[in-house]
């Protein structure tokens, strides 16, 4: 596929860009009417296609040496900004925590930033901890799946939002004491 793709000069930038322009319109679909709830439905298909996307660009980038400083900081700001376009319309479904979801995607784009500061330091580029971009992308995911096929939401959407919270603490915590010890190392 990678070679297919790569014969109709299809190149991995555009497909990091692509994920970020869809997660742009699945979260914009959400944050159109949040209160239908069937459009949460979009999440875990989307998220699953995302990922696909996420995969396929690496494997193109490296099997076909198509590496390129650009593409590195398209890789990397296009995750932090399609979590946030894909999560920060949750704010707006009633039975979501607003003031919870703005944390995680702001922890989310810490999480990222200490991962890629490690590198800065002289240590390789941490993905460590409990709540990665694949972990939190199957949160979403089954929530979104669980409330979109009508599960209401309560007390149990809070503490599910409240324990990735803490888990995104913990895996900033992670990265950066990792990256710590790899670099004096």
């Amino acid at each position: 596929m990678v070679n297919r793709l790569a014969s109709f000069r299809i190149t991995p930038n555009q497909i990091t860009v692509a994920a970020l322009a869809l997660s742009m319109v699945v979260g914009g679909s959400i944050a159109l009417a949040p209160e239908e709830r069937w459009r949460l439905l979009l999440l875990p298909v989307f998220l699953f296609v995302r990922m696909a996307l996420n995969a396929l660009d690496g494997m193109m980038a490296r099997e076909l040496s198509m590496e390129s400083p650009a593409g590195a900081f398209l890789n990397e700001l296009g995750d932090v900004l399609s979590d946030a376009a894909l999560y920060l319309p949750l704010a707006l479904v009633p039975g979501f925590s607003a003031p919870l979801i703005v944390a995680i995607v702001v922890l989310a784009g810490v999480s990222e930033l200490a991962g890629i500061v490690a590198v800065q330091i002289g240590a390789s580029r941490r993905y460590d901890g409990p709540m990665g971009k694949s972990d939190r992308a199957f949160v979403f995911g089954a929530l979104g799946l669980a409330m979109g096929l009508g599960l209401e939401a309560g007390p149990w959407t809070t503490g599910v939002l409240g324990l990735v919270t803490a888990a995104l603490v913990l895996t900033i915590v992670k990265r950066a004491r990792s990256g710590l010890r790899e670099a004096a190392g």
